[in-house]
């Protein structure tokens, strides 16, 4: 497999150097992706570049995952209004051992010649003092070529304006690629479509501070066919971590993917061949309804980010929660998966001593609760047949609950008609 091939017939690449294809189609070469480590984990926006360090890696070249230890305390301005939050060195430790464990899923640390690396731009910026770096970086890149760049111009006429902090970044950036393509013979680095001017700054450092020759890369930027951004839900990111999105909510999220989405990501976020991919393309455009893309791609990407059994759990997840499995499956569930499976779900909290005593339906619904608004609403929908509690239906207003009914000791689910649910739990 060709490497630029590869990103090309899947949608992903945006610009490169001259010269950077037939480098990478002569022989093995070490290019690099930087990492953002403002946070423990990475999410689904990060998602695009793993994939493309796992075709570089695939197509036999090694791959350098960059942890940004020293440029996390900096910012990037590209694509940012904002200066953001500086981050101290016991913080960054904590958030670079999380993406390394994340990141050690997708790439092969042990393969020989071309086995993933990971580094960490603090182990070569600690020691390095201001006047130093301005006396052996600086020098080299003027500040015209700085200020041409679009994300310096951006913010500089914005009200935010710009910190001197930030202006350096490229410069730090600039000098990552230096010293990987010197140390580490890092002829490559790749990004965002957003990074181009941060990526060319280093290799014009390198041309400048050493007559060295390398080369740049950029894949397209992931957007939503309807204008807005990737990787967002209603509860804010996606993340990679199962602390931060469960498995079943991150598996939602792929398989909520519109058809139109569907067909760009089942390309970018899959290692399905093209065939794979053409067969289930025509299966989608034959029955849309039946969401071939979208369940092939929520389960590819659950399987590699959270293991078989977590994919297995979150089928199960959704059929509970459309009612095709019984209350049963919740038993399976730890607690907090519990919680997770009804994030976004009215929940009401009651006290045990409450339901040792045994409450009854109307009061549950409507006094512990406000599952109804009102005892007399409760009653009248308990008598129509349109309530459930844990997936029984109550046969009467007057029906008594105890805490012999709790499942895994904690929670009751009650349901108005089929799909709405309320989760109650009991401390």
């Amino acid at each position: 497999m060709k490497f630029v091939d590869e990103l090309r017939w899947r949608g992903m690449l945006h610009d490169i150097m001259p010269g950077t294809e037939d480098l990478l189609n002569k022989s093995m070469a070490s290019g690099y992706i930087g990492f953002d480590p403002t946070a423990d984990s990475l999410h689904v926006g990060s998602l695009a570049q793993i994939m493309t360090m796992i075709h570089f890696q695939q197509a036999g070249h090694k791959p350098f995952a960059l942890v940004g230890g020293a440029t996390g305390m900096v910012g990037d301005p590209s694509g940012k209004s904002a200066e953001r939050n500086l981050l101290s060195e016991d913080v960054l430790q904590h958030n670079l051992n999380g993406i390394k464990k994340q990141l050690e899923k997708f790439l092969d640390f042990n393969s020989g010649a071309n086995s993933a690396q990971m580094v960490n731009n603090y182990d070569w910026f600690k020691e390095l003092t201001f006047l130093n770096f301005i006396r052996d970086v600086g020098k080299h890149i003027t500040i015209n070529y700085m200020m041409a760049k679009d994300s310096v111009k951006n913010r500089i006429s914005s009200e935010a304006g710009m910190s001197f902090t930030e202006f350096t970044y490229q410069l730090v950036q600039g000098y990552d690629f230096y010293y990987l393509w010197k140390n580490y013979n890092c002829v490559l680095q790749m990004g965002g479509s957003d990074q181009w001017g941060n990526i060319v700054t280093g290799t014009e450092l390198i041309r400048r501070k050493d007559g060295g020759e390398a080369y740049a890369l950029t894949t397209q930027l992931i957007k939503k066919s309807d204008g807005s951004k990737f990787g967002k839900s209603e509860g804010g990111n996606i993340w990679l971590d199962p602390e931060k999105t469960s498995p079943y909510k991150f598996y939602q999220f792929w398989l909520n993917t519109s058809d139109d989405d569907a067909k760009a990501y089942i390309r970018i976020f899959t290692l399905f061949d093209r065939e794979t991919i053409e067969n289930l393309e025509a299966e989608q455009d034959a029955a849309p309804h039946l969401r071939t893309l979208q369940k092939a791609l929520a389960k590819d990407i659950t399987i590699r980010v959270h293991g078989e059994a977590e994919y297995e759990k979150a089928i199960k997840s959704s059929e509970f929660l459309f009612g095709n499995i019984g209350i049963e499956f919740l038993s399976e569930l730890n607690e907090a998966e519990v919680i997770a499976l009804f994030e976004g779900v009215p929940n009401f909290t009651i006290a045990l001593t409450d339901l040792q005593q045994g409450i009854n339906a109307t009061d549950l619904l409507a006094s512990q609760t406000t599952v109804f608004p009102s005892k007399g609403e409760a009653k009248k929908m308990i008598q129509g047949g349109g309530v459930s509690i844990n997936k029984v239906k109550i046969d009467s207003a007057e029906a008594i609950y105890q805490s012999d009914t709790l499942i895994n000791g904690r929670f009751l689910v009650a349901q108005k008609g089929k799909k709405n649910y309320f989760l109650i739990i009991v401390k």
